[in-house]
């Protein structure tokens, strides 16, 4: 019997509201290399795609007037995007020390694994996942 096939996560879509501030975010403070940015006239909208060391991808929107998150984070849709770490502690150092607030560290009580959540820009949830 077959099946779909599915083999992982090729990109995950964000839309932002300021482009240039999530960018910033995206490059400097998360350190993910640019792979391709491009400004799509006709939409007035920029599209940057940014690598992640397992060859996934985030894809990151502005668009104009795009709405906001109607609530955090228990809106429907997208709940987070969690990041896998090796080390969660130094993970979470560093981005302090980069002026963005993080939760403090739990521990899955499934898994037993340790993770903790912060926002982008746009209070996006992300979580940082101990592998």
């Amino acid at each position: 019997m077959k099946t779909i096939g599915l083999l992982g996560v090729h990109h995950v879509a964000i839309i932002c509201s300021d482009y240039e501030h999530s960018k910033h975010f995206y490059t400097e403070i998360l350190k993910l290399p640019i792979i391709h940015e491009q400004y799509r006239k006709e939409r007035d909208s920029y599209k940057l795609d940014l690598a992640l060391p397992d060859g996934s991808q985030i894809e990151l929107f502005s668009f104009v007037n795009a709405p906001t998150r109607p609530s955090y984070p228990e809106a429907q849709g997208l709940r987070h995007l969690a990041f896998k770490v090796a080390n969660i502690t130094e993970a979470k150092q560093y981005l302090e020390q980069q002026g963005v607030d993080v939760e403090d560290i739990r521990v899955d009580e499934i898994t037993g694994k340790q993770f903790t959540f912060f926002a982008d820009p746009d209070d996006l949830p992300l979580e940082l996942y101990q592998i």
